[in-house]
This record gives C-alpha cells, structure tokens and sequence, in this order.
C-alpha cells in the first residue's frame, strides 16, 4: 500500500503528541496490519483482536439505536486501549499508560482516525489494495471437522463459489 508511509508517519505524529502513548496501530476493519509503531506488542495479535472487538461494538451500537461506530475505549489498570474509527474501511487502535488524559486521548485519537481514514480512502481510490496481501496460514487451509448430533465426525460441506444463499436469494 503506497499510503503505508504516510500512516505510519501519522502515528509518529501522534505518538509525539500524546507522550503517554504506547503503541498506535492502524489496521482494516478485517484485522489486518496497514501500519504500526507498537514496541514490544506483536500488532498481527493486536489487529485481530481490534477486528474481533470492532465486530462486537458495531453490533452493540446497532442493536441499542447508538447509530454508526466512533470508538470503543477499554481501560484496564495499566491503561487504556481506545479504537477509533478511520473511514469506512480501516480502525485506528491506541494504547496508553494508565495516566494519560482520556479528553486528549480521544481528541488526538479521533483527529488521526480522520486523517488515516483520508489516506486509506485515498489510496483505495488510486486503486491500491486497502492492507497488504497476507499469505495463508496452514491451519487456515487445514479443513474443519465438525461433530453431528450423534457424534460421528464430518466434514462441512465446502460451498460453491458464487451460488447465492438463502438469505441472498
């Protein structure tokens, strides 16, 4: 992604803003890395979790009549984990020390979730591929097994490729 450097350096920008900063990740809403500056956190790990935690805040949002995601900010007692929403395709997630002040965290935050949202909208409108490829793992390729009601293992059944289900039809 061309716009790679240019989030990347908007994280630095904000990690000198916010001192109490310690670590910025920008990643597409499905969990993947667009750009980092995390020591000592392994951001795939991260990326993910933010991807499965987005999942739940948007739904949580919906089904209470909130509207559209902003942020989601979870505080635990070393700190702070906040996500903001950057554009309709990627999350920007933030981790702080427990003594930052949450009004800036979330001004600083949401100030650079707009600016990244603007260079991935960017990028994707050149045509440019939203979040790097990501080769598959082996247990992704691996096939599931599941247990029927009376026990005995299956295999699922592997889907035809553009066949519409149910609920498309």
């Amino acid at each position: 992604m061309a716009a790679e450097p240019e989030v990347l350096d908007e994280l630095h920008r904000l990690r000198a803003r916010v001192p109490q900063l310690t670590g910025a990740l920008a990643a597409s809403v499905d969990g993947l890395v667009l750009a980092h500056d995390t020591p000592g956190v392994e951001p795939e790990g991260v990326a993910a979790l933010t991807a499965a935690a987005l999942g739940v805040a948007v739904r949580m949002a919906d089904a209470t009549g909130q509207g559209e995601f902003r942020e989601l900010l979870v505080r635990g007692v070393d700190g702070y984990v906040a996500t903001y929403a950057a554009g309709g395709s990627a999350v920007l997630t933030l981790l702080a020390q427990d003594r930052v002040n949450v009004g800036r965290l979330h001004l600083e935050g949401r100030r650079s979730g707009t600016r990244i949202g603007e260079l991935v909208e960017a990028a994707t409108a050149r045509g440019e591929p939203v979040a790097p490829a990501r080769a598959p793992t082996r247990a992704a390729s691996m096939p599931t097994r599941t247990r029927t009601a009376r026990g005995t293992p299956r295999t699922p059944p592997t889907p035809t490729p553009n066949t519409p289900t149910a609920s498309e039809s």
